[in-house]
């Protein structure tokens, strides 16, 4: 395999472009192009159509990267050509005809569902002591505080969306596992990470460990890459 020098980063639910904010500049500093994605967080079909927008103005291939419910929309969105290489933090990674949502529906409980609440439209939000005490617990206070003032709310349909056709099948793919997660429990992480082949790694975490360990996330990356 070739050097890539092209990184599309894709958050997940509950967040923005800026829970990559850590990895970015550690990225660009080992000449890396960067890009992190906004998803729209209303639709799954958005939000694919958000990161192939990101992939099309890439030059070259890309490595493609999919924090939690991202990793069902770089399953998806992966099948570009321009994607070689798929890297899965802590996140979803659905088969063709699966979605996040059905995979979580499988999953043994994690204690982060238990703090989830819809509003009037269907959009989701996690509660203050969803945040502090089982999205972000290894951060401190201030980062909670940001987490929570910034999350990105996600209309739950968009956690339905099934792929067509899983990318991960045709490319190589890594996975960073968060041992400490309460979002996604370990076990079920390296289940998906067997299922997909993946290169494995681990890291003590919580959901967020591009914010609590973004050494070990810049790093994770950058191996894919090379």
């Amino acid at each position: 395999m070739s050097t890539i020098s092209n990184v599309v980063l894709v958050h997940g639910a509950w967040a923005d472009g800026s829970s990559w904010a850590k990895v970015i500049p550690a990225l660009a500093a080992k000449g890396m192009a960067v890009v992190a994605v906004q998803l729209p967080l209303t639709s799954f079909e958005a939000d694919v159509a958000a990161v192939r927008r990101a992939i099309a103005l890439a030059d070259g291939d890309v490595v493609l990267v999919g924090h939690s419910y991202a990793g069902a929309v770089i399953g998806e969105a992966g099948n570009d050509p321009k994607v070689a290489r798929l890297v899965y933090i802590d996140a979803f990674a659905p088969d063709a005809g699966e979605s996040a949502g059905s995979l979580f529906a499988k999953f043994e409980s994690a204690p982060l569902g238990a703090e989830i609440r819809p509003d009037a439209e269907g959009f989701l939000k996690l509660t203050h002591d969803g945040i502090f005490n089982l999205f972000a617990q290894d951060l401190d206070e201030g980062g909670k505080a940001l987490l929570l003032a910034t999350q990105g709310p996600i209309n739950g349909a968009a956690l339905g969306g099934v792929l067509t056709e899983a990318a991960w099948k045709s490319r190589p793919t890594f996975y960073l596992i968060g041992d400490e997660d309460q979002a996604i429990l370990r076990v079920e992480q390296e289940r998906m990470a067997e299922r997909m082949n993946a290169t494995v790694a681990h890291v003590g975490s919580s959901h967020v460990p591009m914010l609590s360990h973004p050494d070990i996330v810049t790093d994770f990356i950058l191996r894919a890459a090379a």
